[in-house]
């Protein structure tokens, strides 16, 4: 499928990032064609929370009780987001990270659906991933609540 990258290059980085990704998209939002390709795709969930800053139900997403090490990334562009020793049992149903890796993330305001918060976006494609909240554990205190369905999980090679 056309969203589905292959493993995402752990060697990437805000300054060294290609023009296109691994599934061949510009490594910015998708544009109108990308997201009519995209939704054809892609299920009514994944392009809910995909290209409509939705979010998948808790509890549900395979990627929740993920233990092995390796790295989360992007679902849409490949570039790596949290590393799995950022991840923390939160309670709430989505993975929690509590740092995301350097330069991969972009926060937003998010005053939708009636509450104040803050939305994190992968810094390539733009994609809505989660929102990040200031309840989480040390050393930061933040707690990256991210839709397991935006993540593709690429385990450390020898793990």
């Amino acid at each position: 499928p056309i969203f589905r990258p292959g493993p995402c290059d752990l060697r990437l980085t805000a300054m060294s990032t290609p023009a296109v990704s691994p599934s061949g998209f510009s490594l910015s939002p998708p544009n109108a064609e990308e997201r009519k390709r995209l939704e054809a795709d892609l299920s009514r969930e994944e392009a809910e929370v995909l290209l409509h800053h939705g979010t998948e139900a808790p509890f549900c997403g395979g990627l929740l009780n993920q233990k092995n090490t390796g790295v989360y990334c992007c679902r849409l562009c490949g570039l790596p987001l949290f590393r799995q020793d950022t991840k923390f049992e939160s309670g709430t149903g989505w993975p929690s990270f509590f740092e995301p890796l350097k330069g991969a993330i972009t926060l937003h305001e998010d005053d939708s659906d009636g509450m104040h918060r803050v939305e994190v976006r992968s810094a390539s494609s733009s994609i809505h991933l989660g929102h990040v909240f200031d309840d989480g554990p040390p050393p930061t205190h933040k707690r990256y609540c991210i839709n397991g369905n935006v993540l593709k999980f690429v385990p450390d090679p020898g793990a």
